[in-house]
């Protein structure tokens, strides 16, 4: 009963529209620029490796934080526009929540 469930699973999401998101990552301050970069191109990898498409990226630096998070007290703040899918959003959510380098992420759908 699982396997018939799973391949329903599969048929909807190949049946999904792709989806505007806007993604907002701060990054720990610590890591070193090359490390930095290797998080974003991993993400950047999830997205367009499960037929997503990047339309923008764009990095504002390290800014001040409002409050400390895991005794920071600033981050480096990247944004990326995209189309994915939503079930390819929920599982980037998780993987962005186990990252160690990641201090926050927001992922919102834009638009309707």
């Amino acid at each position: 009963m699982a396997t018939s469930k799973s391949k329903k699973e599969e048929i909807k999401t190949e049946e999904q529209p792709l989806r505007d998101y806007e993604l907002v990552l701060v990054i720990n301050p610590e890591v070193a620029e090359g490390t930095l970069e290797a998080a974003v191109n991993n993400v950047n990898q999830f997205i367009t490796g499960k037929g997503g498409v990047i339309s923008d990226k764009e990095q504002w630096g390290k800014r001040k934080l409002a409050f400390p998070i895991k005794r920071h007290l600033e981050g480096n703040y990247v944004l990326t526009r995209c189309k994915m899918k939503p079930a390819w959003a929920r599982e980037l959510d998780a993987t962005l929540n186990i990252s160690e380098d990641i201090l926050r992420h927001l992922l919102i759908k834009v638009g309707s």
